[in-house]
């Protein structure tokens, strides 16, 4: 048999056995300690990682109900786990020895024993030990796992009322297990507030698992859902999980939720609704424990009105609707977030020293952002990357042409056609206030003051 190495704690009031289990133990485990006093037990045990205790059930002359060694086991239990026992007890003490058993300790060894056979109990003992290590270690590994994909920089940057609002809501919301929609242009960070109401859960610990419903082919779905056995169709290579069993006792994140088919949503429904799901090529039933937030950037109502998406799946995902702002909406947020990835971009880049100038800042405040934050990180990545001072001037910012308004007749109110040629000889200046304000025949201040208005009336 080979040798196991191993570090050994040996516990007994009779030297002798202590001398014999020494001598006998050490050629085949490498470190033995042999200690005769229980109460020695613990800080021994502090002092370095044990494999293996072998305990004596008795420590008092005369007395052998095994108490002592009852006791002792139950100390070592309680602190130090994953630490294998073995108890020594006369031939007599069967009943004693499977009271140990039932405290957790590893195996027994009767007196006098057989050399061989006390090895290889020890040798599984130590086994045991080192496989319950393991999966101590794989679990604080998948703990940590969890942590760093849970921890990635998620910022919600903002301090305007409508995101305030937004943000208190998601905050409510996360408390329960409430299904939640979250709705909103694109870009607007849909995202963000899916990870930010499962980092405030009870269930945070655990994973938010994302899947992309509009990149996702009707052939693939079930599959990347639901998962599939082995063999269930030609590229079944392997068992598969889905992302409802990868997500179970953590978040689910379907985004695009609108772009989902009428026929699958019954199969999502149906998912939900029984909170079990079924491989492909399998007949088993899989139990699901999954808090259900949804993203898209579709009007859902108008779609059930057309017969698009089933009323029953938008009421079940629907129990609390979260509406994200776009970015135009959302007045200085966006010189905050500006300055925010302009922070991100220039350390990513190496360009420390790289600064905003006002006019730039300016520029950006009067465009309208079609593709909201998403497209202001490009935007300030691009000029960052493409910078050749040390400061960003509003020809450093590559925004969309402003687009020519042909006719009036979509505007409801004279309000509205005032702020609509504000915007757009801002647009056309670059975001130039005094430029802006001669083309419109009013003074600098002026244009300033009725923006500012317009988007307070807004709020």
């Amino acid at each position: 048999m080979p040798v196991q190495k191993g570090t050994i704690l040996v516990v007994d009031d009779n030297k002798s056995i202590l001398s014999t289990l020494e001598i006998l133990l050490t050629p085949e485990f490498g470190e033995v300690t042999p200690i005769y006093n229980p109460n020695q037990i613990l800080p021994e045990l502090k002092k370095k990682d044990y494999n293996l205790v072998i305990l004596d059930m008795n420590f008092v002359a005369g007395v052998n109900t095994g108490n002592e060694g009852i006791y002792w086991l139950g100390k070592i239990r309680e602190t130090y786990p994953e630490i294998s026992v073995v108890m020594i007890t006369a031939y007599g003490d069967i009943d004693t020895a499977v009271r140990a058993l039932k405290a957790g300790a590893s195996d027994f060894v009767l007196k006098p024993w057989d050399n061989e056979k006390l090895l290889a109990t020890l040798k599984l003992a130590i086994q045991l030990n080192l496989s319950k290590k393991e999966v101590s270690q794989l679990k604080e590994r998948e703990s940590e796992l969890k942590k760093e994909i849970n921890r990635e920089q998620r910022d919600i940057i903002g301090s305007s009322s409508q995101i305030i609002n937004v943000i208190n809501l998601a905050r409510k919301v996360a408390k329960t297990d409430a299904n939640v929609l979250i709705t909103g242009e694109n870009g607007t960070g849909k995202e963000l507030i899916a990870f930010e109401i499962h980092r405030l859960s009870g269930r945070a610990k655990e994973l938010l698992v994302s899947v992309d419903m509009g990149s996702l082919t009707e052939t693939l779905f079930e599959s990347e859902l639901f998962g599939h056995v082995k063999g269930a169709f030609t590229d079944a290579h392997e068992n598969r999980q889905g992302k409802f069993e990868i997500a179970h006792k953590g978040t689910l994140f379907l985004d695009e939720i609108g772009n989902l088919s009428f026929h699958l949503q019954a199969k999502l429904l149906a998912a939900i609704e029984n909170r079990q799901i079924t491989r492909i090529g399998s007949n088993q039933l899989i139990p699901t424990d999954i808090r259900l937030i949804c993203a898209t950037n579709k009007n859902l109502e108008n779609m059930v009105k057309e017969g698009l998406f089933r009323e029953d799946l938008f009421y079940r995902i629907n129990t609390i609707q979260i509406e994200l702002p776009p970015l135009r909406e959302r007045g200085t947020d966006i010189i905050t977030l500006a300055e925010f990835f302009l922070r991100r971009f220039t350390q990513k880049y190496s360009k420390p020293e790289l600064k905003i100038n006002q006019q730039a800042l300016d520029k950006l405040m009067s465009y309208s952002w079609p593709g909201n934050i998403r497209e202001l990180q490009n935007t300030i990545e691009k000029a960052v990357i493409l910078s050749e001072t040390s400061v960003i001037k509003p020809d450093d910012l590559y925004l969309r042409p402003a687009t020519e308004i042909k006719s009036f007749d979509f505007i409801a109110t004279l309000e509205e056609m005032e702020e609509k040629m504000m915007q757009l000889a801002l647009e056309k200046n670059n975001g130039n206030f005094t430029a802006a304000a001669e083309q419109l025949g009013i003074t600098r201040q002026t244009l300033y003051n009725r923006l500012k208005k317009n988007k307070q009336d807004d709020k």
